[in-house]
């Protein structure tokens, strides 16, 4: 039976609220409040976080709270709202997507003086749903949770995880699974698919509001959707170059994912690599390799042309801007090799890395291709025995640390430290935490999230276990988004 919203008497959470989204045209979204749920329970919460945002970190873990992020009860100052935005799809134009399975409940400025979205994910249909049940289930929302957490450990701009509930209730995707809600904190959620709506109906007056609010929001230094380009390419050529260093594959580039604010932006098929390959691909619904490892950084480019076109309609000469904009992303390619080059350089360590040594990293890569090393425990084990063992051409990689020993600086040691994580959330890994997790058992997800959150600490006994890679019938081939 669905139960009604509760009236709590003497609720004690009180979030901040500073909404300015909700303050936008209203084609900008639609007013939604969360579809309640039969009995939420929690799954974790995140202190840190809370305190960041300005919440009492006691207060969210508690029952009360787990209504809260469940959508069940709506706390003073919220403005519940679905967004609305487009985007390309593997390539494909689709002219009206947005929140079809979340409602963005307010805004907070935290004690960082940062403006950050909450939103719940999996929190009911809106009228962007498209005909889905506008739910997620259990497993979605454990990745979710772990991955973004050790995204942000690791120094990745991201979305970060406030709190996971289940709700109590069942989703059916080809089976019957158990529904929960993330709690999602983002610095917004803005998209490169947001302004490609408005820009695709020739909404002058919401394109003019939505690029004023991203540049007071994001980028107050820019002068104009010519900087803001300029800015925003910046942010996600560096962004790329990140995911490209922990060997992480996002998925599911499409332009409805890819944030303004140059965070790393939903957790669906995402996957790290475990024996390395360039070509790598993990997503079920990336039948073609669209968004392979190798290609992330061409993709890239491609949704900041997407984002120049949205932008082109505000600009008094249109033909001057076709040109500036053009080479404002063919400017993209020149910041991620730079961006690459500084990551990969402190993986190796090097001094006052050059463009020379790109040809050191990139041999690496190769003889790590030719057998299938794995990618975070070579790297994290570089110059011992475990990181040689990975190899086959034991000869080749011996003449490879030879040349790599001449050029790696006398703080080479800590420089990787803090470059090479020692654990990531490997894809069997994850995979055995939410299979745990449809049995009621999480204390498999509490002990990777505190391994994940941890990446760089030495290994002890009770962590040198996430750091294994799969063996061959652990290795998880294929992952699912969730819808």
């Amino acid at each position: 039976m669905r139960c009604s919203r509760p009236v709590w008497r003497g609720f004690k959470m009180r979030i901040p609220f500073d909404n300015s989204y909700a303050q936008l045209p209203p084609q900008m979204y639609t007013a939604q409040l969360p579809t309640p749920v039969d009995a939420p329970q929690m799954i974790a919460a995140n202190a840190d976080l809370a305190t960041i945002l300005g919440i009492d970190p006691a207060e969210v873990s508690t029952a009360e709270a787990a209504q809260v992020f469940a959508g069940n009860h709506i706390p003073d100052g919220a403005a519940p709202l679905a967004q609305v935005y487009a985007g390309h799809q593997f390539g494909n134009w689709n002219p009206q997507l947005g929140d079809g399975r979340a409602v963005l409940l307010g805004e907070v400025i935290g004690t960082d003086g940062q403006r950050r979205d909450i939103q719940l994910k999996g929190s009911g249909p809106t009228p962007y749903s498209r005909s889905g049940d506008g739910r997620a289930w259990l497993g979605p929302v454990m990745r979710e949770y772990l991955v973004s957490e050790a995204m942000h450990a690791m120094g990745v701009p991201t979305t970060r995880a406030l709190a996971a509930v289940t709700t109590g209730e069942d989703v059916y995707r080809e089976e019957r699974l158990p529904g929960a809600v993330i709690a999602r904190v983002a610095q917004s959620h803005v998209r490169v698919g947001t302004f490609q709506y408005f820009a695709s109906r020739g909404d002058m007056m919401a394109l003019h509001a939505l690029t004023d609010h991203v540049i007071a929001r994001h980028y107050p230094q820019a002068n104009g959707p010519a900087e803001l380009l300029d800015l925003v390419i910046a942010r996600y050529a560096k962004l790329i170059a990140k995911w490209m260093g922990l060997g992480f594959i996002h998925g599911v580039m499409n332009t409805d994912n890819v944030s303004i604010a140059g965070e790393t932006i939903d957790y669906g098929p995402c996957a790290f690599i475990d024996g390395f390959h360039p070509d790598a691909v993990f997503s079920a619904i990336d039948q073609f390799g669209r968004y392979a490892y190798s290609n992330q950084p061409g993709i890239g480019a491609w949704n900041m042309a997407q984002f120049a076109t949205a932008l082109i309609p505000l600009m008094p000469d249109r033909e001057a801007a076709v040109a500036d904009f053009t080479a404002a992303v063919h400017r993209m390619p020149v910041l991620y090799e730079a961006a690459w080059l500084d990551v990969f350089g402190a993986k190796l360590g090097l001094a006052n890395v050059v463009e020379d040594d790109r040809a050191l990293i990139m041999d690496l890569l190769g003889l790590m291709t030719k057998d299938g090393a794995d990618f975070t425990n070579t790297f994290a084990n570089l110059g011992t025995d475990t990181a040689r063992d990975q190899f086959i051409d034991r000869a080749g990689f011996d003449a490879w640390q030879e040349r790599w020993s001449l050029r790696k600086s006398p703080e080479a040691a800590a420089v990787m430290a803090h470059a090479n994580p020692q654990i990531i959330p490997r894809n069997h890994r994850v995979e055995d935490v939410i299979n745990a997790g449809r049995n009621g058992d999480y204390a498999p997800f509490h002990a990777l999230l505190a391994a994940v959150t941890n990446p760089y600490a030495p290994l002890t006994d009770a962590t040198a276990p996430f750091a294994r890679a799969p063996s061959k019938d652990e290795q998880v081939t294929r992952t699912f988004c969730g819808t």
